[in-house]
């Protein structure tokens, strides 16, 4: 990759124009980051304590019975914000929509098993499982193969 930079007084405002002969997950990423605002933090709520969450310990996170919940090892953390919401703070952290309750830490999969009814039971480095739904099993495969980061699959 090359990059330049022209500092002048002449310009007002910054400009950025990238040139490629195809799309890479690489200018995914870089996109993502120049796009990004200051990150907001994930807090965890356990009892009375609140816990500052490291993106890249959490395996999952899903919504149940209208509460969302971080899977990390063996602790499921309250996080009290929307799936949604959740999905977009940590999309730039590789994680994706397995269900429609549920994303996932592409990163922590260490491997999966194709189920009866097609869906993906994915297996993490904690031991933690859970399933990816038919309707997302070509985009993680996808992703996996091309982002993922994991040495194991």
């Amino acid at each position: 990759m090359k990059i330049q930079v022209d500092i002048d007084d002449q310009y007002e405002e910054t400009s950025i124009t990238i040139q490629t002969n195809e799309w890479t997950e690489e200018l995914e990423r870089l996109l993502a980051f120049i796009k990004s605002e200051t990150p907001k933090r994930l807090f965890g709520i356990e009892g009375e304590q609140t816990i500052l969450l490291d993106p890249e310990k959490i395996d999952f996170i899903y919504s149940e019975n209208r509460k969302v919940y971080a899977a990390i090892d063996n602790r499921h953390l309250e996080i009290r914000l929307k799936l949604y919401e959740v999905e977009e703070m940590l999309s730039q952290h590789h994680f994706m929509r397995f269900s429609k309750s549920v994303i996932g830490n592409i990163d922590r999969i260490t491997r999966f098993e194709l189920s009866f009814n097609g869906n993906l039971c994915v297996y993490f480095q904690s031991g933690n499982k859970e399933y990816i739904t038919r309707k997302y099993v070509t985009k993680v495969k996808n992703k996996l193969m091309t982002g993922g980061k994991s040495d194991d699959i």
